[in-house]
């Protein structure tokens, strides 16, 4: 004879199996939202020091400003991506 379960035990299980199961944990709709504003900032991070290297060079001529703007534009644009990517990630997964 083949092992049967009580009525009272499976009861038990299911409403374990429902209170575990009964939320979903991670929105990937908004964990593509948050990758993507971290895979913007990626660029950014590599390109604001190079700019800033550049302009540092060039102190004593006009060039310094040509590039020390975009660098630093560049650079709080990385910080401000960087953030919003790790909030919205971490939004989507708590």
């Amino acid at each position: 004879m083949p092992f049967q379960k009580s009525p009272i035990l499976f009861k038990f299980e299911t409403n374990i199996y429902y209170i575990a199961m009964g939320k979903e944990h991670t929105d990937f709709n908004i964990l593509k939202k948050g990758l993507k504003y971290l895979a913007f900032a990626l660029p950014l991070l590599f390109l604001a020091p190079y700019l800033l290297t550049l302009s540092f060079l060039n102190k004593e001529t006009f060039m310094f400003f040509v590039f020390i703007v975009p660098a630093l534009v560049a650079a709080v644009g990385a910080i401000y991506l960087c953030f919003k990517g790790i909030n919205t990630v971490v939004k989507s997964i708590f």
